[in-house]
């Protein structure tokens, strides 16, 4: 199937300290998030400046599919946008369609199911379409990769590499693998087979395929940067009350692998290499935290096997029995309910 660009579509994040609490309104509005609590979250950003890693972060990972699509002689540009921040995904779409492009790919910078890491992009995707109107180009947005053998391989040597990091090779580090919690609720939702779809399901699975790519026999799978009022429960335990529990069982060092993001933005240098680290200092453990899988040229590599399934009708790559899913046209729900 002919396809004439490719949409790679993210987060968004702010370039400076003047543009954090703007972008930050983005994404939090409608959705009653006090403004003590934004206060609280920007001042995460302007700890290193204001600026977010994920840009650069999307930057290499572009320049890099850049190259790889170039080697495979693959004539497909590639465009920019974003949900929250600038290169939105409205200005991004209608560039494209001034552009003449009529069909295009979408890869959302999400490995999984659930509303923020899919639904809510195909809702983007509508946005986007219906901002530009008739000019549109016709958007397809490529999988959900959770279990792709290239991602799972990618993170599995970055746990290794984080073992490797810690005193001596601790081969006792306790693997931890992270990912961003979300309220109950929007984990029990049906998907398109309807069955829950299970937000946890898929990282519980994806943590799976590492540890056993490592040889890790036990893990653990907690969860991180919860922004929901107290009252509403969301996927638990935190990764800090984690480690105070493993300390209590004389756990002295542990490896954390933040399997549920794609890329070293704020939630994990901040979350993990600040909050995380210091807690663990705080009790005499050990701590390496793994690298994310974006800068990984296997993950570059997943990207151009995602898209040659539908330019070239490829195999499709995945190593769990948990059910494909993400993939539809113009902003489509795979089922109704689903996420």
């Amino acid at each position: 199937m002919s396809f004439d660009a490719l949409l790679f579509l993210s987060f968004g994040g702010p370039e400076g300290p003047e543009e954090v609490r703007p972008f930050l309104e983005n994404v939090t509005r409608g959705r009653g998030v006090p403004p003590e609590r934004l206060d609280e979250v920007a001042e995460h950003y302007l700890h290193f400046g204001g600026v977010s890693p994920i840009n650069r972060l999307n930057e290499d990972i572009m320049a890099a599919l850049r190259s790889e699509l170039d080697a495979q002689g693959r004539d497909l540009p590639i465009y920019f946008g974003n949900r929250n921040w600038h290169p939105m995904i409205e200005d991004t779409v209608a560039r494209m369609a001034d552009d003449g492009v009529r069909r295009a790919l979408v890869f959302a910078t999400s490995a999984w199911g659930g509303y923020s890491g899919c639904k809510q992009y195909h809702e983007d995707i509508v946005r986007a379409r219906e901002s530009v109107g008739s000019r549109a180009p016709e958007l397809v947005k490529l999988r959900q990769f959770f279990d792709h053998p290239l991602f799972v391989e990618a993170n599995a040597d970055a746990v290794r590499a984080a073992y490797a990091e810690l005193e001596e090779r601790d081969e006792q580090a306790r693997l931890v693998f992270t990912a961003h919690s979300i309220p109950l609720r929007a984990d029990d939702r049906p998907g398109a087979d309807g069955r829950p779809q299970w937000y946890s399901r898929q990282v519980a699975e994806a943590a799976r395929l590492v540890a056993e790519q490592v040889g890790a026999e036990s893990y653990d799978v907690v969860w991180q940067s919860r922004s929901g009022p107290p009252q509403v429960p969301w996927l638990e335990p935190d990764i800090c009350d984690h480690l105070e529990d493993l300390h209590a069982k004389g756990v002295g060092s542990v490896v954390v692998s933040p399997i549920g993001f794609v890329s070293d933005h704020l939630e994990v240098v901040w979350d993990l290499d600040n909050e995380a680290a210091e807690a663990a200092a705080g009790l005499g453990m050990g701590f390496a935290r793994a690298a994310t899988a974006g800068t990984d040229p296997r993950f570059v590599k997943m990207i151009v096997d995602l898209i040659a399934e539908h330019t070239d009708d490829a195999p499709v790559c995945k190593l769990s029995e948990l059910r494909m899913a993400g993939s539809t046209v113009n902003g489509a729900l795979c089922a109704p309910g689903c996420c």
